[in-house]
């Protein structure tokens, strides 16, 4: 479970790291979900395994999956997790809000 305190911080990351990946196995896996998600994010073969080693790619994986609902509910059930589980390691990349919004 990903947690929002500063001590899990560092652990939070590795588990929404790693649920990224996953995300991203899970697009690659049909043809027609990669393609899409190749065409929204400008990415291609020439420029994704750079992009991938970039700042923030893996927030915006879990971005691009949690904007598309039915998405979000197929990866999820595939993964075998809630769909806010999803949400909240999105959350636990991108960092807390500012203060103040």
């Amino acid at each position: 479970m990903l947690r929002s305190s500063k001590a899990g911080l560092s652990t939070d990351r590795a588990a929404g790291e790693s649920m990224a990946l996953s995300a991203l196995t899970f697009l690659a896996a049909d043809a027609r979900r990669l393609e899409r998600f190749l065409s929204v994010t400008g990415l291609g073969p020439g420029n994704l395994r750079a992009a991938a080693a970039g700042a923030g790619f893996s927030a915006s994986v879990l971005g691009y999956v949690v904007g598309d609902e039915p998405l979000l509910v197929r990866f999820a059930a595939e993964a075998g997790i809630a769909p806010e589980d999803v949400v909240r390691a999105l959350t636990a990349l991108e960092g807390p809000p500012p203060q103040g919004s």
